[in-house]
């Protein structure tokens, strides 16, 4: 049984990613996404990693893929632009620069030694209690503040994208007015 759970979600999982890379029409490509991440959190269930699961759908394909889709319907990027025109000259040249040098510090970084076993700052991962009672210890205490500020982070970046996407009385998308 095992063996059939692992060959469903991996031909589901194959799929999803097949389906956002292929699918030419962006709101398909977000739905693969959410396949795809749905299959992964079988496979995680399928290990015994039931709090990986549980973030894997309530995060990845609750939030962060929601957000995706709001933003690709409210922007409505289903009409086609002219790539051709560049509106800020020089822009390419500075994006592939910065590609390279990204991939050099990754290259970089991974030849570097890594340091493992060291002490951990929010205490000993054994011990009694659940893996998931221990983190969720420490998430909501030692790490509250950064657990909070990446929350507000989110809902000022779904407010800063409904407010770039709302549309005036006029049919125009706000600001274009200010513009010309």
């Amino acid at each position: 049984m095992d063996w059939v759970v692992f060959v469903v979600a991996g031909a589901a999982v194959l799929a999803g990613a097949l389906g956002v890379i292929l699918s030419t029409h962006p709101v398909h490509s977000a739905l693969m996404l959410v396949m795809t991440l749905f299959g992964v959190a079988v496979l995680f269930v399928a290990q015994q990693a039931h709090f990986l699961a549980a973030v894997q759908i309530i995060v990845y394909a609750g939030a962060i893929v929601v957000l995706f889709l709001f933003v690709i319907m409210l922007l409505g990027v289903d009409r086609s632009e002219n790539v051709s025109s560049e509106p800020l000259v020089g822009q390419r040249p500075v994006a592939y620069l910065a590609g390279i040098g990204v991939i050099a510090a990754i290259f970089l970084l991974a030849r570097t030694a890594w340091v493992s076993g060291a002490a951990s700052v929010a205490g000993a991962a054994d011990g009694p209690g659940s893996n998931v009672e221990k983190l969720a210890r420490s998430l909501f205490t030692r790490y509250l503040l950064a657990f909070e500020m990446t929350s507000v982070l989110l809902v000022i970046a779904v407010v800063g994208a409904v407010v770039l996407a709302r549309h005036s009385p006029s049919g125009g998308v706000r600001g274009s007015e200010d513009a010309g």
